[in-house]
């Protein structure tokens, strides 16, 4: 955030309606919560300007905000309630099950999807800020089924350019009705010791209020009861930023719908003790199941060794994958699964020439998971560069997650790069 500078005005502005001083009875309430900074620019401002200051503050649940902002600054430093890793035993794998439960699983997720019953969220309200990109992440370009009804949350910031691309795609094979807006709340920035930080001299910066703001937002737009409505039973809720992500996975979608539980989540290990991303604990010995985010690990949580198995103790990665009953309002009974990281998570979260998790690193990813579909299905692959560098890509339109490609491949050469097109 860049540091305000207001120059003197001269003359001064015209007290306008409010006068020469701020409404007594709002500057009141700003000072309950050290908030009184806001008006710290009102003899500066212009009537205009002052209304517009006025309409912003009034539009903050000052309370709410105060309550998060004392509970983030009380976390600080202090240490993280007791927390147990979540037991190798207690992570299931789907891929070593039998090729009969997979089967059924995927059938019976195929099933409830062709019903209309699953719903897919996607969390798409972050800038793509970090890649060096003003537009939104889910537009930024690294190199279904009909039945499904797609919920997309935006942010302020997002919510134009998304539609847009929307629209210009011709909502990808879907009809527009079939796809629903919504936007993530938003939460004033602070400073270190919690003061506002404002955007201007008489506006409040803000930013969206994460994805964990996906359940207030799906509350206070009715669409939990619009899912009911359209007979959605379950929800898939996925992040925008995982070029390898299987949306609305059959199998998974089975696999739940068996289990019987209210919520399951896909996980895979972490890939190194740095690594920035959240990891599922247990609060207390067999406790819940919760997140920890990586900014609340210390180094020694994020360094320390399961003895009996030689990996990391915190290990299972929270990736923003689940599936979950839409009517559930509390998770009690979530299950963990684990996948593979190199056939369904590569986040782009960094712009290219960092280290990890980049647009490159992410399509790279990509070209080797379908060049292994490729040969597979009994395809051969020719290339002119290291293959280690380079694959094919295979249309969505063909393949899911690598089935139906013996009869396009089979005895057939592919030279990368290139893409194999429905």
């Amino acid at each position: 955030m860049s540091e305000i500078v207001v120059a003197a005005r001269a003359p001064a502005p015209a007290a306008g309606r409010w006068g020469a001083a701020p409404p007594q009875e709002l500057l009141e309430r700003l000072k309950d919560y050290g908030q009184e900074g806001a008006f710290a620019f009102w003899d500066e401002l212009g009537p205009e300007e002052r209304d517009h200051l006025i309409r912003d503050i009034e539009s903050l649940d000052l309370p709410r905000i105060d309550r998060i902002i004392r509970r983030s600054l009380r976390s600080q430093g202090a240490p993280i309630q007791a927390v147990e890793p979540v037991p190798e035993s207690s992570v299931s794998r789907v891929d070593d099950r039998t090729l009969e439960d997979r089967e059924r699983w995927w059938r019976r997720g195929l099933r409830a999807i062709s019903e209309g019953k699953l719903a897919v969220v996607l969390l798409a309200g972050g800038q793509g800020t970090r890649l060096g990109s003003s537009d939104p992440k889910g537009c930024f370009t690294p190199g279904g089924t009909p039945q499904i009804q797609w919920y997309i949350m935006t942010s302020p910031f997002t919510d134009e350019a998304t539609r847009k691309f929307f629209e210009t795609h011709r909502y990808f094979g879907l009809e527009p009705n079939q796809v629903t807006f919504f936007q993530q709340g938003t939460l004033p920035c602070v400073s270190p010791d919690g003061r506002f930080i404002m955007e201007t001299p008489y506006k409040v910066a803000r930013a969206p209020d994460g994805n964990g703001g996906v359940y207030a937002a799906l509350k206070s737009k009715r669409l939990l009861d619009d899912m009911a409505a359209r007979g959605v039973k379950y929800a898939d809720c996925y992040g925008v930023d995982n070029v390898l992500v299987r949306v609305a996975d059959p199998t998974f979608l089975g696999y739940f719908i068996d289990r019987g539980v209210s919520a399951a989540a896909k996980v895979v290990r972490k890939g190194y003790p740095s690594e920035k991303v959240g990891v599922f604990v247990q609060r207390g010995k067999g406790g819940p199941l919760s997140v920890v985010e990586y900014s609340e690990m210390d180094e020694a949580m994020k360094t320390e060794i399961n003895q009996t198995t030689g990996r990391l103790r915190y290990c299972w990665s929270n990736i923003v994958r689940e599936e979950e009953f839409a009517p559930v309002k509390n998770a009690n009974d979530p299950t963990d699964v684990q996948i593979l990281r190199e056939e369904e998570f590569a986040p782009v979260k960094n712009a290219n020439g960092s280290t990890h998790d980049t647009p490159n690193s992410a399509l790279l990813m990509l070209l080797r998971l379908h060049s292994r579909w490729v040969v597979a299905a009994g395809g051969f692959l020719t290339h002119s560069v290291p293959l280690c560098n380079t694959g094919v890509e295979v249309s969505p339109l063909l393949s899911y997650a690598g089935e139906n490609l013996d009869a396009i491949c089979r005895g057939r050469k592919f030279h990368a790069p290139s893409e194999i097109p429905f």
